[in-house]
């Protein structure tokens, strides 16, 4: 059996130097520590007070005042809070990780309770060597009769007490800075620390510079208040000017009465906001207070779309502001901001473990008390809580959108363009938020009119009936008699045939458009058949119709340019078709100098099109594939077939190259179609638009002779 032996030593001579060095990762962090403990400091005093314990003195105000000294290379940190006492001090202080906050809710845990309490383990004081070669604490308990205390150390692990001169209750910390830390004595180098880190602290913050001289304001002597240090009361002179009247007088007239006016020390202003506005209730804020808060913390002018507030007690607490900004279109460009705070007090931004990676896409700010963080409060710490409160999010965020689809559809269709990247990277990243959302996603059609998927699919399926019933009329008179009876025998046995054969489902085709202006020509065909199609030119809508054809076995999304569909084209043409194929593949094959060169030769109904150019979905997606992951001068046609040119029968043009097959202009002919085919499709490289351009004008130059 092992033996057990005494509890585990730790040096602090060599643990010290570690804190000081390794427990923040950035050094400015020493004043969020700081200023916290004076935040704790007073919130224990205002419980004091509550539970009867202590008594606030006549205009008590809770604050915390930071005054930087750039002669003496010092910075100071007053709060008005409980203080402490020798014993304290020897007991909070001289002990490393020994947390006063969580001494201070044990011994009252009956009487009150953790709100806002934010130091828990006991490490931030010692942050301040990350910058000072020396620490002085000066302090006074709020307990009757209690001496002031007097500390200080060089860093090492040595440190001295005696009683102190502190006449006001509270405690001040004084940095003596080292040089690499001088900075942090400059007025606005601290300004600067402080809003980022403290700027929604739950009390008052004031910043001061040692020895600067006093400044003053005017204000109305009816708005004076006790606080204010008058320097002067005067008398403003009324305004006055000089007036003509219409029979040429002049009189002066009073544009201004006399004001009664008193010069102010000027008022100090907190750089902390104590009541941020993700702590009022939802009901309690206008829409125009929302706006100013997403200004002011993101320093964005454009207005956000919408916003979910956050506002949850149980099973957690949580807090917080999601804005949906206005995004770019491009997707790469997208970068959101979301603040993370414990009980007012910064954390950290786009923390990925509470918020999911789809949200980070947005802006706003997210404050939960019940976080668990590592000692430096910096990085959380792996809890299955912290999934909890993902999961929470984003279901808030998922009601909120399906709530706006249902009840307020019209400013949904609004934003969708500008929230649709955002929702559709959500849905390939989160299984959960895909289930909720999938009734809620939009596409646009042609016109412009937004549709949900299940709209599509029944857009679709309607349309292919009523192309499918026109076709059964036009061949219904052919089927009579004795042809009807073999024909019913042979479906007979057909399906006899298939019986217990599983077959795959019947798949409902969406056609969408990437670009309007490039597949224009598509377009007007689509049209003119009946047919439409759904705008997808979205880098994010690639991966995202793939992610939906995955969950949805029913539907199968192609690109009008992917293949000539049976509404597009005239009846089978039959072996004199099939022969004229066959000529002008050949043709063209040898103009264009490629035997693996893809044509095929239709019958359109649009007898405008003489040329055009597909390339199946499988193969453009794969080419998409390639391109994403760098493999961009493989070759694609590896991995499936490449364009297929399509030749229209019914064209003059077409007719003529297969009826002149030895002519001096077939030539240049069939490569301006394959060109133009090619426009219609994709832009041309610089040597094939040179090319064009000399072509083209060499047949303006040959009209022009004729």
């Amino acid at each position: 059996m092992a033996e057990k032996h005494g509890s585990l030593s730790i040096n602090s001579e060599n643990i010290f130097p570690i804190i000081k060095k390794w427990l923040y990762s950035d050094h400015d962090i020493f004043f969020r520590e700081l200023i916290s403990n004076g935040c704790d400091a007073i919130t224990k005093l205002k419980k004091l007070e509550m539970i009867g314990e202590y008594q606030f003195p006549e205009k008590y105000k809770p604050s915390i005042h930071v005054v930087v000294d750039d002669e003496k290379k010092t910075l100071s940190f007053t709060d008005n809070g409980i203080g402490m006492t020798a014993d304290e001090v020897e007991e909070y202080i001289n002990q490393i990780a020994f947390s006063g906050a969580a001494d201070f809710l044990e011994k009252y845990k009956d009487k009150t309770n953790e709100d806002q309490i934010i130091g828990h383990f006991g490490l931030g004081f010692y942050s301040a060597f990350m910058v000072a070669d020396e620490v002085h604490i000066d302090t006074l308990s709020c307990q009757e009769g209690a001496v002031p205390v007097h500390w200080e150390c060089d860093g090492g692990t040595e440190f001295s007490m005696s009683d102190g001169t502190k006449d006001t209750v509270g405690t001040t910390v004084t940095l003596f800075l080292n040089e690499d830390s001088l900075e942090f004595a400059n007025e606005y180098r601290a300004r600067e620390v402080i809003t980022k880190y403290c700027s929604f602290m739950p009390v008052e913050i004031f910043l001061e510079k040692a020895g600067a001289p006093q400044e003053y304001e005017t204000v109305d002597a009816s708005e004076v208040t006790e606080d204010d240090v008058v320097a002067e009361r005067f008398t403003e002179e009324a305004k006055t000017e000089e007036k003509e009247n219409e029979d040429g007088t002049k009189e002066v007239i009073e544009i201004s009465p006399a004001k009664e006016k008193a010069k102010i020390n000027k008022r100090p202003e907190s750089l902390s906001d104590t009541h941020p506005l993700w702590t009022k209730h939802p009901n309690e804020c206008t829409e125009e207070e929302y706006k100013e808060f997403y200004r002011r913390v993101f320093h964005d002018y454009k207005e956000p779309l919408f916003w979910i507030h956050l506002n949850m007690d149980y099973p957690f607490n949580l807090k917080g502001i999601l804005y949906f900004p206005k995004i770019n279109t491009e997707y790469d460009s997208i970068e959101g901001t979301i603040k993370l705070y414990n009980n007012q007090v910064f954390i950290a931004d786009n923390i990925k473990e509470v918020i999911p990676e789809f949200l980070m896409l947005l802006k706003g700010v997210l404050d939960c008390p019940d976080l668990p963080l590592n000692v430096s409060r910096s990085a959380l710490q792996n809890d299955g809580f912290v999934k909890k409160i993902s999961d929470y999010i984003t279901k808030k965020v998922a009601d909120k959108l399906s709530g706006m689809c249902k009840t307020d559809r019209e400013n949904y269709e609004k934003y969708w363009d500008d929230i649709s990247p955002f929702i559709k990277f959500g849905c390939i990243r989160d299984d959960k938020f895909c289930e909720r959302m999938s009734d809620y996603i939009l596409f646009k059609n042609l016109d412009g009119k937004y549709l949900t998927l299940k709209d599509c699919k029944e857009e679709n399926e309607k349309k292919a009936l009523e192309a499918a019933g026109s076709k059964e009329d036009a061949a219904g008179d052919a089927a009579s008699g004795n042809e009807g009876e073999q024909s019913a025998q042979e479906n007979k046995e057909d399906a006899a045939g298939e019986e217990g054969e599983e077959k795959e489902p019947k798949k409902t085709v969406i056609y969408y458009v990437t670009d309007e202006i490039q597949q224009s020509q598509y377009i007007n065909m689509f049209r003119e058949a009946g047919m439409d199609a759904v705008i997808l030119k979205h880098n994010i809508d690639s991966p995202f119709i793939t992610h939906l054809e995955s969950r949805n076995e029913d539907i199968r999304f192609q690109r009008i340019d992917a293949d000539v569909t049976d509404t597009l084209r005239e009846e089978d043409g039959g072996e004199e078709l099939q022969k004229i194929g066959e000529k002008l593949t050949g043709m063209f094959r040898r103009v264009m100098g490629n035997e693996k060169l893809e044509v095929k030769t239709e019958r359109l109904k649009d007898e405008k099109v003489a040329s055009m150019m597909i390339l199946s979905e499988d193969s453009r997606r794969m080419q998409e594939m390639m391109r994403m992951y760098g493999m961009s001068g493989m070759d694609p046609s590896m991995f499936g077939s490449s364009a297929t040119l399509v030749l229209n029968a019914k064209h003059p043009l077409v007719q003529y190259i297969a009826e002149h097959e030895e002519s001096d202009d077939t030539k240049m002919m069939c490569e301006q179609l394959y060109d133009l085919a090619m426009l219609a499709h994709k832009p041309l490289s610089p040597d094939e638009m040179t090319k064009f351009i000399a072509r083209s004008n060499d047949i303006m130059m040959k009209l022009a002779k004729e």
